[in-house]
């Protein structure tokens, strides 16, 4: 009997992570002659961009990148950005 491959495993674990979240956070301690050196405390948050604003992460950078979004398709629209000046400066008038 051949173990089977489940092809629907890590979609469904990718959707749990990105719908609940996940922490990783680890401790190092690099020690040399029994004598502590350097300690390393990391933590990182993996999650959809949802689940980060719900919680407070990101929160900021997403008032930042939609601000960025509404300016241009504001001037999508037909309203001059700020680097579209026009045709004087090439001419060097």
């Amino acid at each position: 009997m051949k173990p089977s491959k489940d092809e629907d495993a890590l979609v469904d674990l990718l959707d749990v992570v990105l719908r609940d979240g996940a922490i990783l956070r680890a401790d190092v301690i690099v020690t040399v002659a029994d004598v502590p050196l350097v300690g390393i405390k990391l933590s990182a948050a993996i999650a959809g961009m949802e689940t980060m604003t719900e919680y407070g992460l990101f929160s900021e950078w997403d008032a930042r990148r939609r601000a960025a979004a509404v300016d241009r398709r504001q001037y999508d629209d037909g309203e001059h950005g700020p680097l579209d000046v026009g045709d004087e400066s090439e001419n060097g008038e």
